[in-house]
């Protein structure tokens, strides 16, 4: 799928769910992988841990001086941190501290990393910056329209950014995954089951019933992790400021 031998890699949010089947992904293919989280937690996946909050003005600035520190350069960047808020009663329910939270986490914290990243890539001649959309930016729900909305506004500025650094010979795309099977989406689900007052198997057909997806099942974190491999590697060369919906079929529309 593509040798990335000695590229530098730093993964934001790395430790769990997608974040850490990414870094697994690009270890194997022979990348040396930074992964970064407020904390590890339980999960010892790939790649060097650096604890970091990117959600912070100033996380992203110590985060990327720490893996210099490490890795002496960064080829490849991942930015998975992100903020969902989830209020049940809808978008009339939400604060301005909702929305801020999650524009935070979702928009800012990619926009500071890639303040940070991008100087050294471009002096180094190029890199490529993978952002981690979500299809809800197409697909908005009333109990997580502020995460909806920053995500929308990450694929914007995904494509800005690409057509500003392009001429640098670094490539930004955007990959939106859509119902993935993640410990977050499972126990999202338990959430669903115990407010119903269901189990986790009907929770579940319930959840798919509302969101009818084409191929029959829940994606992976290694399938969103072998799409962001290809377009990190020397194979995507020529793909920059796309979004590459990863959902199945879900999104009823192109």
């Amino acid at each position: 799928m593509g040798d990335l031998t000695g590229r530098r890699a730093l993964i934001a949010g790395g430790t769990r769910g997608i974040g850490a089947a990414i870094a697994q992904q690009l270890t194997d293919a022979g990348a040396r992988v930074v992964v970064s989280a407020r904390r590890r937690g339980d999960e010892n996946g790939a790649g060097h841990f650096i604890a970091a909050d990117v959600f912070a003005p100033q996380g992203p600035s110590q985060l990327v001086a720490d893996t210099l520190a490490y890795l002496d350069g960064i080829d490849v960047l991942v930015d998975n941190a992100a903020s969902q808020t989830r209020v049940p009663d809808g978008v009339l329910a939400m604060t301005d501290e909702d929305w801020l939270a999650d524009l935070n986490g979702s928009l800012m914290s990619a926009v500071r990393l890639d303040r940070t990243v991008l100087p050294g890539m471009i002096a180094a001649g190029g890199g490529v910056i993978v952002h981690i959309g979500s299809s809800a930016a197409r697909l908005p729900q009333p109990a997580a329209l502020a995460y909806a909305a920053a995500k929308a506004a990450l694929a914007t500025y995904s494509k800005g950014l690409a057509n500003q650094v392009g001429r640098h010979n670094v490539r930004v795309n955007l990959v939106s995954p859509g119902v993935i099977d993640t410990s977050a989406l499972r126990a999202r689900l338990q959430s669903l089951a115990d407010e119903s007052g269901t189990d986790l198997e009907t929770a579940h057909e319930q959840f798919l019933r509302n969101f009818p997806i084409p191929l029959g099942r829940l994606g992976t974190a290694d399938d969103v992790a072998s799409l962001v491999r290809f377009l990190v590697s020397p194979a995507a060369s020529y793909l920059t400021g796309t979004d590459h919906v990863i959902d199945g079929g879900l999104l009823p529309t192109l």
